[in-house]
C-alpha cells in the first residue's frame, strides 16, 4: 500500500493578503513535513502537496478554518515515494495564467457537469436535451499527447494564454453543440468555460477535471494517461503513477 498522500486543490476566492499568507502557509507546511507547491494570487489558491496522510489532511483542514477557503475540495492520489523535492509557496498575478483579467471565476462559475452525468451523456451519444456533446481539451499539447478523451478536440496550444485566441479560429466547430471543457484538475477548464460562454458557446466544465473522472468513473471514454505536475509525471486511470519520470518515456 503506497504511503505518500498526494493532493491537488484549487479555489477561486478573493485574497487581498496573498503576500502576508505566503510565509505563514510555508511555515505550517514545513512543520507538517509536507512538500509541494502552493500558488497564491488575488483570485485564489492552487496547490499540490504530498506527505503523511494525517499531516496533509490536517493542513487542508487548517486552510478550511479560514472562511475564504471553506469550500476547498481536494483530489487524492497515492504514491510510494515523495514526488516533490521542495516546499514552495509562490505569489503570482493569477493562480492559472490566462492574461484575461476580466475573467473572474470567483464572481460566478460556468455550469459544471459531474463525471457520472458526463459518462451518461457520452454513453448515449448526446446530452439530456439531445444535443451533440463535444469534449474540448484545454491543456497544453504535450499534456494531451499522454492521453485524453476519445474524439476530443485538441487545439494544439503550447500555453494556456493562447486558449482565448484559439476560440476565434475554431468557433464554427462548436456551433449548436454542448461543449464540455476539461483539464487535469479543473482549474483551467473553469476559466476556459467562462470565456467560451462569453463567445456564445454552450460550454460546461468537467467538475474536478480528469482526476475526478478517474476517481469516479475510471477509464471509460478516456485513452492513455494523465500528465501531473510532479515527479510522477503521469497517472493512469487507477490514479497510480503511470511512469516514474520523463526519462521513462524515452
Amino acid at each position: 500500500m503506497p504511503e505518500v498522500l498526494n493532493v491537488s486543490a484549487y479555489l477561486f476566492t478573493r485574497l487581498t493578503d496573498a503576500a502576508q499568507l505566503k510565509p505563514a502557509l510555508r511555515q505550517r507546511a514545513l512543520a507538517a513535513g509536507l512538500r509541494g507547491t502552493i500558488i497564491l494570487a488575488e483570485e485564489g489558491i492552487n496547490l499540490f502537496l504530498a506527505g503523511d496522510a494525517d499531516a496533509v489532511r490536517g493542513f487542508i483542514d487548517g486552510l478550511r478554518a479560514d472562511a475564504r477557503f471553506a469550500a476547498l475540495t481536494t483530489t487524492e492520489t497515492w504514491s510510494d515515494a515523495q514526488p516533490f523535492r521542495k516546499m514552495l509557496v509562490k505569489v503570482k498575478r493569477e493562480i492559472i495564467r490566462m492574461d484575461r483579467p476580466a475573467i473572474q471565476p470567483e464572481s460566478g462559475r460556468a455550469p459544471a457537469v459531474a463525471p457520472a452525468t458526463l459518462r451518461r451523456w457520452l454513453d448515449q451519444g448526446h446530452d439530456d436535451a439531445g444535443r451533440e456533446v463535444v469534449m474540448l481539451d484545454t491543456r497544453n499539447a504535450f499534456e494531451v499527447d499522454l492521453g485524453g478523451f476519445a474524439g476530443a478536440l485538441d487545439w494544439r496550444i503550447d500555453r494556456f494564454t493562447q486558449f482565448p485566441d484559439a476560440i476565434a479560429r475554431h468557433r464554427d466547430d462548436l456551433e449548436d453543440k454542448t461543449v464540455v471543457s476539461y483539464c487535469t484538475g479543473g482549474i483551467r477548464c473553469e476559466k476556459a468555460a467562462i470565456v467560451l460562454r462569453e463567445e456564445g458557446v454552450d460550454a460546461w466544465q468537467l467538475d474536478g477535471g480528469i482526476l475526478a473522472w478517474f476517481a469516479e468513473v475510471g477509464s471509460d471514454h478516456y485513452r492513455g494517461d494523465c500528465f501531473v505536475f510532479d515527479e510522477r509525471y503521469a497517472v493512469g486511470s487507477d490514479l497510480a503513477p503511470a511512469v516514474r519520470d520523463a526519462e521513462a518515456l524515452a
